[in-house]
């Protein structure tokens, strides 16, 4: 697991929103699924639909009201630019680049309370088709600071991030390994 330094270096949908991030993170994970099974979990991803099959718990405590599916929900397949992803029930990104099948990025940033975010960013999930029927699963995170005190807010939260993202791409993989079908 990990991305490799050429994962790091690439170009990905959604790079040229922001041109010059202060911030990015790229990670990545080796899938024994083809893309197709893959992008599902992908597409149905947000709060009051896929959840981001991560620690749902952490999540929830934050008041996210996260629950993160098992299964692929066919109502959920429908995503496009313009539509919001929920972090929380009263919080999202936006939906700027769909490839279906290929690529989503959700931009924006979350505001505290009246304030706007102190940072414009995209996050994507680009999936990679492999050789013999593998994918791999790229997630990038990019920060451009609107704010002088933004890396006050953002660098501890990539933190926080690096630890939830680990999980929902292991998350995000097995179930794609399992073809969809329900944990006994």
């Amino acid at each position: 697991m990990g991305a490799t330094k050429e994962e790091r270096d690439a170009t990905l949908d959604g790079d040229d929103l922001i041109p010059n991030p202060d911030l990015t993170a790229t990670r990545a994970i080796g899938v024994h699924a083809a893309a197709d099974q893959v992008w599902p979990w992908i597409a149905q991803l947000g709060q009051g639909r896929g959840g981001f099959y991560s620690y749902d718990a952490l999540e929830n405590l934050a008041g996210c009201d996260i629950h993160s599916a098992d299964r692929i929900v066919p109502e959920w397949q429908d995503i496009k630019v313009g539509d919001q992803v929920k972090l929380h029930p009263e919080v999202g990104l936006g939906v700027t680049v769909v490839e279906q099948g290929r690529a989503l990025v959700l931009r924006g940033g979350v505001p505290m309370g009246t304030v706007p975010p102190p940072y414009d960013c995209t996050w994507a999930f680009v999936v990679r088709e492999q050789s013999h029927g593998t994918t791999r699963l790229l997630v990038r995170e990019r920060y451009a600071y609107t704010r002088r005190w933004a890396p006050v807010l953002v660098e501890p939260v990539a933190a926080v991030a690096f630890v939830m993202t680990q999980r929902m791409l292991r998350g995000i993989r097995d179930r794609a390994e399992r073809g969809g079908r329900p944990t006994a």
